[in-house]
């Protein structure tokens, strides 16, 4: 299958909602985390992989090494694979996390245009030409 859609709702009920087996993820671990309000998740580390966290919604309480602080809607966290963590929910709303994890790398700039015309529409928005950036017909 070249791509799959959901919603993190339609993955079912509890902590971790499994988005890499809903949508046939191979190339990394993505998982939904859903914490009620005054819970959180064991302080933990791992072997191999990194995990980027992404606040959906809610307020998530990050201690990692010692350090402690907050992030809101749109916040991000990376943390190195053999660095301890601990995530909980910070405010009085239900938390929502993506959790990507992954080894190996960054691969580099390996995309292509579909359209040839767009290669230099991308050049120009490179070099701070914002005005080229495709719009959508309203």
């Amino acid at each position: 299958m070249a791509f799959a859609y959901g919603s993190i709702d339609e993955l079912g009920e509890g902590v971790f909602r499994k988005v890499r087996r809903a949508l046939g993820v191979t190339a990394f671990g993505v998982n939904a985390m859903v914490l009620p309000t005054r819970t959180g998740w064991f302080e933990h580390f791992h072997d191999e992989q990194d995990e980027l966290y992404f606040v959906h919604r809610g307020l998530a309480g990050f201690e990692v090494e010692g350090e402690r602080f907050e992030l809101g809607p749109g916040g991000v966290c990376h943390v190195e694979s053999s660095s301890p963590r601990r995530v909980w929910n910070a405010g009085d709303d239900e938390l929502v996390l993506l959790v990507v994890g992954g080894k190996g790398g960054y691969v580099g700039r390996d995309g292509h245009m579909v359209d040839a015309a767009d290669e230099e529409r991308r050049r120009a928005f490179s070099a701070g030409d914002e005005a080229v950036i495709r719009r959508l017909p309203e």
